[in-house]
């Protein structure tokens, strides 16, 4: 009773709270020796495990691409009959704000420039360095990202809204543990989720603290400090709890949709302002080169090469992209209740992706021709001593600088505060239960939470200390992470057999083989009931027939129960350690069709009997059948439960 009145999980909310407590205490406390570890650490990460990163994001990106083209495709994130929380815009705007937003402001123009003065295998300088700049920009920005955020959403959002477990990672692997998901093993893959999120939010809210101020400095001259950043980021944060404490459907919806409007416009000032046709043409020979070599990139981990390239750029990102993804993966499972998998995968996989490698082109190409062909030797200069000015000092070679500075840094602003008020509802939700509606102090101290730990990276190391907790913290993840994705096969194996066993064809009896004559069925098939009709039939014929279906049940041993529920009457049938056999009708509000309405200036209503199987609607209705009707029709679906039990065996 506790849990439903506060939905507090203290067992992750202050195991989390004192890892992370304990973690940042000592990189503040004893930031040289802090320094010495992270990079200590990173190195160890990257001379022995970059061959498990790279391999657990080629899985993700195989796993991803077969789910969105198979047989699964069709099944929908919720019950059969859900429909989409959020219009496709908006919902593409939501996922693209919190999972890329900063991380394009901060890199679009920096990481090109930075590939092409220092490319892993070309010459600086060269025509074929500007092609390797793009393609690997391309591939560190491109599916594989999407796929890490998809593939996490996809396990959460199938088992919350499909299954009914909680909106939170321990869900995943409930096909591999069962209720043990509820005990302490759930805790601990919650408890990683949380650091993770937290460590992950953190190095982009650093990234974005960063960039904020070398742009109030470009246009202010206000310094660029470490001070001057935390100030920053404790104004931004006084934002961002504004904007969790409104929740989702105001704050963060809102201010995604405003950034994206924003994120468009920047990037059609450049596109038109810039060499356009340019343009146009390299993101075509662009996105060739890169599909023509994404397997080679994907698994080239320079064996045979001393470098320390891949570290500082591959093994990040995916590092990044992992430890982001329990953030990002449940705040786009949270927005896509309703949506099948095969257009979530198109929309999560694909069309982020075009966009995010179109701002790559228009942003990293246009940089590198004013380097490569204008002789802008400045821009890599600046670049290389701080990355976090680049935007900057790019807009300034256009027209309207002062302007095109102002909507980055607005921009830029608005991704920091969408990042943060994500963050913290993501992360109260894994140490709620999944739940959403939770008292706005725990909104309040995750979103203060995310700015504390951002602040005192910095403090005790700058990006780099930022960097090296972000691929520490996606190590243990990337092992739950396996797991999840095993639950996840298993179970849509499941729910495939289930499917199969629906259409199983069992012995026809029609709907109305007892009633009186065919001016009844007639009369039946162009009715358009009230309300009342409907409950009067619900609670008299249909509870009649689930009353004789148990009572007949009952002389062999099977214990079925037949239960009044919101809306509607059902009747559960329990098959031992197997999945229940679920039959309900529930009352359906419709507007009538135009060709029934009486009165077209006024909005008709009627009502259905639609009948409901533990896998949510089936889009039929049975009014106006006669008890035996429905009685052989509980029978029939009976049946089909039974063949998909068989099949599971």
């Amino acid at each position: 009773m506790t849990e439903k009145k506060t939905h507090l999980n203290p067992h992750v909310f202050i195991s989390s709270s004192v890892l992370i407590l304990v973690l940042v205490t000592f990189a503040l406390v004893s930031p040289n020796l802090a320094d010495t570890l992270f990079n200590a650490t990173q190195s160890a990460i990257v001379d022995n495990g970059s061959w498990f990163y790279v391999l657990t994001v080629a899985v993700i990106l195989l796993l991803v691409t077969f789910l969105g083209m198979s047989r699964y495709g069709d099944i929908r994130l919720g019950p059969d009959h859900a429909s989409p929380d959020y219009s496709t815009m908006t919902w593409l705007s939501m996922l693209f704000a919190a999972g890329m937003g900063i991380g394009l402001m901060f890199f679009g123009v920096a990481e090109p420039i930075m590939h092409y003065l220092s490319p892993p295998t070309a010459e600086s300088g060269t025509v074929e360095a500007v092609r390797e700049a793009m393609k690997m920009t391309f591939f560190h920005w491109g599916l594989h990202a999407w796929a890490i955020y998809a593939v996490v959403a996809l396990v959460l959002a199938y088992f919350s809204f499909r299954h009914g477990l909680p909106l939170t990672l321990r869900s995943a692997l409930y096909p591999l543990i069962g209720d043990r998901i509820h005990g302490w093993a759930g805790h601990v893959v919650d408890i990683f989720a949380v650091t993770s999120t937290i460590f992950g939010v953190a190095t982009s809210l650093g990234l974005g603290a960063s960039q904020i101020n070398a742009g109030f400095d470009y246009l202010f001259n206000i310094g660029v400090t470490t001070t001057n950043q935390i100030i920053l980021m404790c104004i931004i944060i006084g934002f961002a709890i504004v904007s969790v404490v409104s929740g989702l459907d105001k704050g963060i919806r809102r201010l995604s949709e405003t950034n994206m409007v924003l994120a468009i416009a920047l990037l059609v000032f450049i596109l038109v302002l810039g060499p356009t046709v340019f343009l146009l043409k390299a993101f075509l020979q662009n996105t060739g080169a890169y599909l023509s070599d994404i397997v080679r990139n994907t698994f080239n981990l320079f064996a045979y090469q001393k470098t320390d390239w891949i570290g500082g750029w591959t093994i990040f990102y995916w590092g990044w992209w992992i430890a982001w993804a329990p953030f990002v993966g449940l705040f786009i499972a949270r927005i896509s209740r309703g949506r099948t998998i095969r257009e979530f995968v198109l929309g999560v996989l694909l069309v982020p992706t075009a966009f995010t490698l179109f701002w790559m082109t228009v942003f990293g190409n246009s940089a590198i021709q004013m380097v490569f062909e204008q002789g802008l030797v400045e821009l890599g200069e600046m670049v290389s001593q701080n990355t976090s000015v680049a935007l900057f000092v790019f807009l300034q070679e256009f027209p309207f600088a002062s302007v095109l500075t102002f909507l980055a840094i607005i921009m830029v602003v608005i991704f920091f505060v969408t990042s943060c008020d994500s963050g913290a509802m993501v992360v109260d939700m894994l140490c709620s239960y999944g739940k959403n509606d939770t008292p706005v102090w725990q909104r309040i101290y995750w979103a203060s939470g995310v700015g504390i730990v951002a602040a005192a990276l910095l403090l005790a190391g700058g990006l780099s200390a930022l960097q090296t907790m972000t691929i520490a913290a996606a190590l243990p993840f990337a092992l739950i992470l396996i797991a999840a994705m095993l639950g996840l096969i298993k179970a849509l194996r499941v729910d495939k057999f289930k499917r199969e066993s629906l259409q199983m064809n069992v012995v026809p009896t029609h709907p109305h083989e007892a009633s009186a004559d065919w001016q009844e069925r007639l009369r039946t098939i162009v009715d358009f009931p009230n309300k009342q009709r409907v409950e009067s039939f619900v609670n008299e014929t249909v509870r009649e027939a689930m009353q004789s279906v148990r009572s007949e049940l009952e002389k062999t041993g099977i214990n079925a129960e037949v239960s009044s529920v919101k809306h509607g009457l059902q009747i559960t049938i329990e098959q031992g350690d197997a999945q229940p056999f679920v039959y309900g009708v529930y009352l359906a509000r419709h507007n009538q069709p135009e060709y029934a309405c009486q009165d077209y200036d006024e909005e008709v209503v009627y009502y259905r009997a639609e009948v409901h199987l533990h896998e949510g609607g089936q889009d039929y209705d049975i009014m106006g059948w006669s008890k035996l009707a429905v009685l052989n029709d509980i029978i029939d679906q009976y049946q089909k439960h039974l063949h998909f039990l068989h099949l599971l065996r």
